[in-house]
């Protein structure tokens, strides 16, 4: 992926946490203010911010869709300086704009890169997912009702179906879906937003989530994809039209099923994200005086790699990139 050496790789890995670390440090000053659409602004500023230094020549694979990142994230946009090797990069300054705003846990900052033409365009805003990790990955299959998927899940885990948790977002479209997991004997974790957090959950040991399931958003399905490529985790998701034009325009691709692999393809994938909010996976942003420390993961999956990355900021010093003033700001 990247042609100019080892070492030059290591140093892009790290200016990838920095563009992650940027959003996260920018977003964690709303913290439980009630400011959602601020706190987007902020982080998307610092990551683009961040990214103009970098060396690397970026195209946005990811339409924005959320107001609160405004134009900054527009598909097709060009991001780094232009003159490095060629990505294309999905952007998520904040994942759960409305837990960083209520001050709940694990809203992250997420930075994906990897070649071009790495990451599937899925034709509708919402998708049935189903996540799990590299234990229970070959042994899924979205076509299959959840409760023979959770039989089987529960049998490769070598596990009582009672044992089970299945993160699954609160949400009005998912309701008959939940009460159909209910009945299986499952436990059940309700998260309010930030299904990225529960995907990472499902692979990773020790989280307490063993599956996600559930009807949420097409990008976060791709960037869930990307960080189950570098865990050897399985996501499979089927387009879930939202309306009657969305289900028209798909056609007989309604019940078509994207595995991990088309969502997100190839071995040259760099999967990274900070906390903005404690959370399962990570901490968030935490202040003592004027030191800011922030934690952050980083994931190849061509050497399946996966680094934690605790970073003490000193605030007196620090400063940050700003995307909109062209300048660097303090914190």
């Amino acid at each position: 992926m990247l042609e100019s050496g080892v070492d030059a790789e290591r140093e892009l890995m790290l200016d990838f946490v920095r563009v992650t670390e940027a959003a996260a440090l920018r977003a964690a000053y709303f913290m439980g203010k009630g400011t959602a659409q601020a706190a987007g602004k902020a982080a998307a500023d610092g990551m683009i911010g961040m990214l103009e230094l970098v060396n690397i020549d970026g195209v946005i694979r990811n339409p924005s869709g959320k107001p609160e990142f405004g134009v900054l994230l527009d598909y097709g946009n060009r991001v780094g300086k232009g003159d490095g090797p060629k990505f294309d990069v999905v952007l998520t300054p904040i994942e759960g704009s409305k837990l960083v705003a209520l001050g709940l846990p694990n809203a992250l900052s997420i930075f994906v890169a990897a070649r071009q033409g790495s990451f599937c365009i899925i034709p509708t805003r919402y998708v049935l997912k189903l996540a799990v990790g590299p234990n229970a990955a070959g042994h899924i299959d979205l076509s299959l009702p959840i409760r023979d998927n959770l039989r089987v899940i529960a049998r490769v885990l070598r596990r009582k179906l009672k044992h089970l948790t299945v993160a699954m977002l609160d949400r009005p479209r998912n309701e008959s879906l939940i009460k159909e997991v209910q009945q299986t004997g499952v436990r059940i974790k309700l998260i309010s937003d930030g299904d990225v957090a529960a995907g990472l959950a499902a692979a990773l040991e020790n989280t307490g989530v063993d599956v996600l399931y559930g009807i949420g958003g097409a990008m976060e399905a791709v960037v869930t994809a990307a960080a189950l490529r570098c865990l050897d985790g399985e996501i499979q998701v089927q387009p879930w039209p939202a309306s009657d034009e969305e289900q028209q325009m798909l056609g007989i691709g309604l019940h078509r099923i994207y595995t991990t692999e088309e969502l997100a393809c190839g071995e040259d994938m760099v999967f990274c994200t900070t906390g903005i909010t404690d959370g399962d996976i990570l901490h968030g942003v935490r202040y003592f005086g004027a030191k800011a420390v922030t934690h952050s993961m980083m994931m190849r999956a061509k050497t399946g790699t996966l680094r934690i990355i605790e970073t003490s900021h000193n605030l007196k010093k620090k400063t940050l990139r700003s995307q909109r003033t062209g300048r660097e700001i303090p914190l």
